[in-house]
């Protein structure tokens, strides 16, 4: 695990995201949760983006206890109204059909501006997609192929969160955990089966598979089964575990929520991809 290409752990790669080396099968990355805007992106936004409003708030906290056992780590610094790097290099869209957001996103998820004018050109895109999104990448995948290497397979979790209603993107109020594997292609079944069997167990949490979120790009792209990496997305409901009305991580308030997240990390690590049937 310490064959790191010297590029992965450059200080332009670090200040792009922030990784560590682990000690266990599990890789978590969170693509999501970054806050800073660079200044040369940020005199182009509306005061709007300054809120930062769809940033994955506090997701970090929740997992840190997967952090301090040993997982590997992978975690964007970089706004995603900057640039989404759980999006297709080539923006194409992963719900054809349904309103989402893009590689370089033109509003909230609540559909207000972030750009008082005309959006990014493909040449502002292009440049932002080499500055962040291919670094973060080659981050992750060499996170990745370091793990297989180790452990014969690697385990992904793609940790994000969300407000809970927001009918731009879906109607009612969101589950509190939303499970995703591309429709049981990006993990083998019996990693998802085992998983739900943990969140039927319970009944605090309301939870769905495959629901409104399905696993982004880095689920569906790196999930891969065959190739014995087992990839899956949460996206946990903001009212879970914090205050919607503000951004304030609220310890008392999350801590069931950080339970059940431990259960089902726990069940993750007790996956064997070995063991299955062929």
């Amino acid at each position: 695990m310490r064959s790191f290409r010297r590029s992965a752990l450059s200080p332009e790669a670090a200040a792009i995201a922030e990784l560590s080396l682990g000690r266990v099968p599990l890789i978590v990355s969170l693509p999501h949760v970054g806050t800073l805007l660079p200044p040369d992106v940020a005199d182009q936004l509306t005061p709007i983006a300054a809120s930062l409003l769809d940033t994955d708030w506090h997701v970090d906290q929740l997992y840190d206890f997967a952090r301090q056992s040993g997982t590997s780590w992978l975690q964007a610094r970089v706004s995603r109204y900057a640039i989404d790097v759980n999006r297709p290099p080539d923006d194409h869209s992963l719900y054809p059909g349904q309103t989402t957001s893009g590689l370089c996103p033109t509003s909230t998820f609540a559909g207000e501006a972030l750009y008082p004018a005309a959006p990014p050109g493909a040449e502002e895109i292009s440049r932002r997609r080499e500055r962040y999104w291919v670094p973060y990448h080659a981050m992750l995948r060499e996170l990745i192929d370091a793990t297989r290497a180790q452990f014969g397979y690697a385990l992904l979790l793609d940790a994000h969160s969300i407000r809970s209603q927001l009918p731009r993107l879906f109607s009612g109020r969101l589950p509190d955990i939303n499970l995703g594997t591309h429709d049981g292609r990006s993990c083998a079944p019996a990693l998802s089966e085992h998983l739900m069997a943990v969140l039927q167990g319970q009944d605090r949490f309301t939870h769905v598979l495959n629901g409104r979120f399905k696993g982004g790009y880095i689920t569906r792209t790196y999930g891969n089964p065959a190739n014995r990496v087992h990839a899956l997305q949460i996206e946990l409901a903001q009212c879970a575990y914090m205050d919607e009305s503000g951004n304030q991580y609220d310890p008392w308030t999350a801590q069931p929520l950080k339970s059940m997240l431990r259960l089902l990390v726990a069940e993750l690590l007790k996956f064997d991809p070995s063991r299955l049937q062929t």
